[in-house]
C-alpha cells in the first residue's frame, strides 16, 4: 500500500528547512532509521554533498539518519535496499533526467507501490504525478521523457500562486499556464499552495496543511477544495 507525503515546498517564508512539516515527518518515518535522500534536483546548482548536508541537519533533529543516493556507484541497487526515501526540490528537468540516467525511476516507482515511505518536496513532488509537464521550472536540460512515477492519478503544480488582486501585472498566471496545458492534455492538475501537502495512504489521498488547493480539470472551471478533503478523479 502506497505511503507518501507530497509537499508543495521544503521551506516556508522566514522558516527553516522542513520546519513546518517536521512533526508530520516524525510520525511518517516512525519505523525508519535511515532515509535515502535523492539530491539530483540540486537547487541553484549546489553540489549533491551540500544539498545532502542540508537534509541531514533537518532530519537529525527528529533522530533520523540521511544518506545521499549520489554517493553510490550503483544507485539502483542501493535504492532497492531503502527503507524510506526523500526527494528534495530544485529543477524538475534536471531531477527527471538524472533519474533516467541512473536507471532508478522504475525502481523508485516499484518501491513506492510496494509501500516504502516516500516524501517529496517541490520537484520531488512533481515526479509523483503522471508527468512533469506542470512544473514551474526552466528546461535547463532535456530529459529522456516527461513521464514520471505515476504514483498518483494526476499532476502537481507546486508553489501554486494566486493572481494578486489589483495588480497591474500583465504576464501569465499559474492558472493561465495550466489552462494551456489542458489545451493538449486531459490529466487533472492539483495546484498545491506552499505549506500544503498530500497524505497518500494506498488509494486515499488527503489534502493537509492550513490552505485550500486549486483543482484544474480539462473542460471545467477551476475550483477549490478545503484542507482535509479527499482527492479523487
Amino acid at each position: 500500500m502506497k505511503k507518501m507525503l507530497i509537499a508543495s515546498t521544503s521551506t516556508l517564508y522566514k522558516g527553516d528547512y522542513l520546519e513546518y512539516i517536521k512533526s508530520e515527518l516524525e510520525v511518517f518515518f516512525a519505523k525508519v532509521d535511515e532515509i535515502v535522500f535523492i539530491p539530483y534536483a540540486r537547487p541553484g546548482g549546489i553540489s549533491h554533498d551540500a544539498y545532502t548536508k542540508i537534509a541531514k541537519q533537518a532530519f537529525k533533529s527528529i533522530g533520523k539518519e540521511v544518506i545521499g543516493l549520489h554517493r553510490f556507484d550503483d544507485p539502483e541497487n542501493e535504492l532497492k535496499q531503502a527503507k524510506g526515501v526523500f526527494t528534495g526540490g530544485g529543477n524538475t528537468f534536471l531531477l527527471v533526467s538524472q533519474l533516467y540516467k541512473y536507471n532508478v525511476i522504475s525502481t523508485l516507482r516499484e518501491l513506492i507501490f510496494d509501500g516504502m515511505p516516500y516524501f517529496g518536496t517541490s520537484a520531488g513532488s512533481n515526479i509523483t504525478g503522471l508527468t512533469m509537464q506542470t512544473t514551474n521550472d526552466m528546461p535547463i536540460i532535456y530529459p529522456p521523457s516527461f513521464k514520471t512515477l505515476g504514483a498518483i492519478p494526476f499532476n502537481i503544480n507546486p508553489h501554486y500562486l494566486d493572481p494578486v488582486s489589483g495588480s497591474e501585472h500583465m504576464g501569465e498566471t499559474r492558472e493561465t499556464r495550466i489552462k494551456e496545458f489542458h489545451t493538449y492534455n486531459t490529466i487533472p492538475v492539483v495546484g498545491l499552495r506552499e505549506g500544503s501537502w498530500l497524505d497518500v495512504n494506498g488509494d486515499q489521498i488527503t489534502l493537509k496543511g492550513d490552505l485550500s488547493a486549486r483543482i484544474f480539470e480539462q473542460g471545467k472551471q477551476p475550483y477549490e477544495i478545503e484542507t482535509g478533503s479527499l482527492i479523487g478523479f
